[in-house]
């Protein structure tokens, strides 16, 4: 799961039962997280040959769960890439999501024009 927040972007995935990397490409983003969670910042993990280098391995799903109501509670804005334009450290983030936006409306005007 990609989840893109005022805090970072992240990438979530089950590796297997019971144990779930919370990755991202910068390691401030983790360290946002966890200011914003429960989570430690210490457990962030540096994987160097790896597409997301920066991940924080979680075995506890309650903890997981404590991740997702972080997440949601930082949610106070009405829209969310002027909210990005606010934080100087997600700034460099802007041109992608704007890209992202672009490319799922331009997949939104073709459905609705021949919709499935």
């Amino acid at each position: 799961m990609w989840i893109a927040s005022k805090l970072g972007f992240y990438s979530m995935v089950q590796k297997s039962a019971g144990e779930w990397h919370i990755r991202a490409r910068l390691r401030r983003d983790l360290e946002q997280l966890a200011q914003a969670t429960d989570l430690d910042p210490a457990e962030i993990q540096c994987w160097e040959h790896t597409d997301y280098r920066w991940r924080i391995i979680c075995r506890d799903p309650v903890k997981m769960a404590e991740v997702f109501l972080g997440l949601f509670a930082s949610v106070t804005y009405g829209n969310f890439k002027s909210e990005v334009a606010r934080h100087p450290d997600q700034q460099g983030k802007l041109p992608a999501y704007h890209h992202l936006w672009s490319e799922l409306e331009s997949l939104q005007e073709k459905n609705r024009r021949n919709p499935s």
